[in-house]
């Protein structure tokens, strides 16, 4: 792996542990003695800062060591983790991903920014209660003195000179006075216990050692290259401060996976040196047959610390264990799974034409090999798309921070729950549906969900109850967005509708059709203008954005109880399994999950709009006059039911098919956005059919059929 695959790597990693540290600090925010969510945030945070410093990426392992600092604290009880510090925390979180955007190149760091991250360490100092002057992290680090306390960059330094020292021409007080050069000498020790009885003592000889507390910014290997020229004549222990064994520990755990030997990982985290350890390898090897373990060697000469030693075991341990797990997983690009899907389509569309022409040539031998062939087109047509399923729950949990601050800044005490987080559907459909979702998350907080005070002079509790669900249904994924609170004013949406001429003032509009109007152009009820609300924008982006998908909203509303919005979507956009239906010279396929049966309307009573299906009266569309198309009925008509959530219609046409494996094409710029058309499929003998939105198609049978129709049927 190169630098930069590398890189990649990290920014991505980087990111999920963000996602991860803000969902544990949301989970503060309701329960502040919560220790497994704190630490969750410390690891998160710590692994990032010693990830970015392996690239030099100084601002963020700045930034994050003060983030760290104060988790520490926290995890040390000094400090309480209360809803201001998490608030001031996700803030963070926030300015990190700007530092990870900017590393990976997609923007540029302007003053203000560094400004924004300099006010944001002095809020956290505020609520972690350190009211002193605060340097900036950068300045900090620039000086290579960032610090959690006094001990944080001391180093302890063990050295004992040979005797010999002096006659090679080394001074051993020249070595300690270059050490000031880039640190601080805090304490020193002399030890005189290898000196001789007077009588015996060489003036020539050196027999003193040597205890230093040692404060530097600097790595092992700088501090180590201050004795280069007395290695060969001195006894060197170099013990890292206590901070730097969690660094070196988050190091270790960054490091790339194909690092599997002790000594590689441990001087690539930069806990011991070539040196140190060349010479514990030396020690193993002259140990012959009963060789001692690396890392006790290591822990035995003071070189490593011992949980320093048992992270790289368990690095090692890990990464040939997930080495032999990802033996068997491959990571594939998007693009060429998009391929591989659009591949199979044209297979599809090429097995049907083969089958076609295999029928007509009533070659029994080849119609049973073509009917083979179907069949595992089939089963790699469901293969393919498996994998681009994904699970609907990584979306929805994005949203915790959307309710927690979109909650906050209107004054309410809002929990989301969540439910159906397994739901899998397409990759595409999960991309394309989190804006819509946005907007009526955003409206339920705002609109629907109302003040603790309300809420309580309506005998409701005062934390009021946002919930994202998400199931499968005839084939297709509902996504539904409930609320517990007043639900939509009826009468206020018809007066506005009536004020802006959407709704003549004698005309009376059932519950479906009301809420319907919310989602018209610029048609809005709030009283005034805010960021959140109030232009008049955003439902009808959910309307359209969701019928690009395919799919219908619905709207259920109860006064004083709340509302649920109800988004239905296919499970995915390429391939699907249709009926294929004919009417005249015209071919039209609808989904096939969403087709319940398939009845003649000879000796069924029928109007023209209404159909009496053993004794359930259903609303009758008919295709010919639907669309238009020229020519007489045929003689023997028969309805297809189709269903899509609640709603229930009839679609009468010419000739029926059978089942049909469509391959989705866009109708492109000219015929896109026909009502009742989601896209068109080609046919095994090269003809086109249409493919039908059948939610739109259901709510237009409905507006069709009359409510006398229906009485009288």
């Amino acid at each position: 792996m190169n630098l930069h695959d590398a890189l990649q790597t990290f920014l991505a990693e980087s990111r999920g542990l963000l996602d991860e540290m803000e969902e544990a600090l949301l989970r503060l925010e309701g329960a502040p003695d919560d220790e497994d969510a704190l630490n969750a945030v410390f690891r998160a945070a710590h692994t990032i800062k010693g990830s970015a410093g392996l690239f030099g990426l100084d601002d963020i392992v700045a930034f994050t060591h003060r983030v760290e600092s104060v988790l520490g604290r926290g995890r040390e009880h000094e400090i309480a983790v209360d809803e201001a510090l998490a608030s001031v925390l996700l803030e963070c979180c926030d300015h990190i991903a700007g530092l990870l955007d900017a590393a990976a190149g997609l923007r540029s760091l302007q003053p203000a920014d560094l400004e924004a991250g300099r006010q944001i360490e002095q809020r956290l100092a505020a609520a972690a209660g350190d009211t002193g002057a605060l340097e900036p992290a950068a300045a900090a680090l620039a000086r290579g003195t960032v610090a959690t306390g006094d001990e944080a960059d001391t180093w302890h330094l063990s050295v004992r000179f040979s005797p010999e020292v002096l006659r090679h021409g080394m001074d051993p007080a020249g070595f300690l006075r270059y050490l000031r050069s880039f640190g601080e000498i805090v304490h020193i020790s002399t030890l005189a216990d290898a000196l001789p009885p007077l009588p015996e003592m060489d003036p020539e000889c050196c027999y003193l050692g040597f205890e230093i507390r040692f404060r530097t910014g600097a790595d092992k290997a700088q501090i180590e290259a201050a004795f280069e020229f007395v290695r060969e004549d001195c006894r060197l222990s170099i013990l890292p401060p206590g901070s730097r064994a969690a660094d070196y520990i988050a190091l270790i755990e960054a490091l790339p996976e194909g690092t599997l030997r002790l000594g590689e990982l441990l001087v690539h985290c930069g806990a011991i040196t070539q040196r140190e350890l060349d010479d514990a390898l030396q020690q193993q090897a002259a140990a012959g047959a009963e060789r001692p373990p690396l890392g006790q060697i290591l822990v035995r000469e003071q070189v490593a610390q011992a949980e320093v030693v048992h992270a790289a075991l368990t690095k090692q341990t890990e990464s040939r264990q997930r080495q032999a797990q990802e033996a068997r997983l491959i990571r594939v690009h998007a693009d060429k799974l998009d391929a591989l899907i659009n591949l199979v389509g044209e297979l599809v569309i090429a097995g049907a034409a083969a089958t076609m022409h295999a029928r007509r040539s009533r070659d029994r031998t080849l119609a049973e090999a073509m009917s083979a062939v179907a069949r595992l087109t089939e089963d790699v047509r469901d293969g393919a798309m498996r994998l681009r399923t994904v699970e609907i729950g990584e979306t929805f949990s994005r949203f915790r921070r959307v309710v927690r601050d979109v909650a906050h800044e209107l004054g309410k005490e809002i929990d989301l729950v969540i439910t159906g987080a397994d739901t899998e559907l397409d990759k595409s459909v999960v991309e394309r549906i989190g804006d819509p979702l946005t907007h009526l998350v955003r409206n339920a907080i705002d609109h629907g969900i109302e003040p603790a005070e309300a809420r309580v002079r309506a005998g409701k509790p005062p934390r009021g109850r946002l919930e994202l669900a998400a199931w499968h249904e005839h084939g297709s994924i509902v996504i539904a967005v409930s609320d517990d609170g007043a639900g939509l004013d009826r009468e206020r949406i018809l007066r506005k509708a009536r004020e802006r001429g959407l709704v003549a003032p004698d005309v009376e509009l059932d519950d479906a059709q009301v809420w319907e109007l919310i989602f018209e152009p610029g048609f809005s009820t709030a009283e005034q203008v805010s960021n959140l609300s109030g232009r008049g924008v955003g439902m009808d982006v959910v309307r359209s954005s969701i019928a690009a998908l395919r799919g219908s909203v619905d709207i259920e509303s109860r006064p004083g109880r709340g509302t649920t919005f109800r988004i239905r979507l296919p499970l995915t956009l390429a391939i699907i399994d249709g009926f294929l239906m004919g009417v005249g010279a015209e071919h039209y396929v609808v989904p096939l999950p969403m087709v319940l049966e398939c009845v003649s309307m000879a000796g069924h009573e029928a109007q023209h709009d209404v159909f009496d299906l053993r004794g359930e009266v259903l609303p009758l569309l008919r295709l010919r006059d639907k669309f238009g198309l020229p020519g007489p009925g045929a003689p023997r008509q028969n309805v297809v039911v189709v269903q899509c959530g609640p709603r229930k219609a009839g679609l009468v046409v010419d000739q029926l098919k059978g089942e049909f494996q469509a391959v989705i094409k866009p109708l492109g710029r000219v015929l896109e956005g026909l009502p009742g058309i989601a896209g068109s499929t080609i046919l095994g003998s090269g003809e086109v059919a249409l493919v039908l939105d059948v939610p739109s198609l259901l709510a237009s049978a409905q507006g069709t059929a009359t409510r006398p129709a229906l009485a009288a049927a």
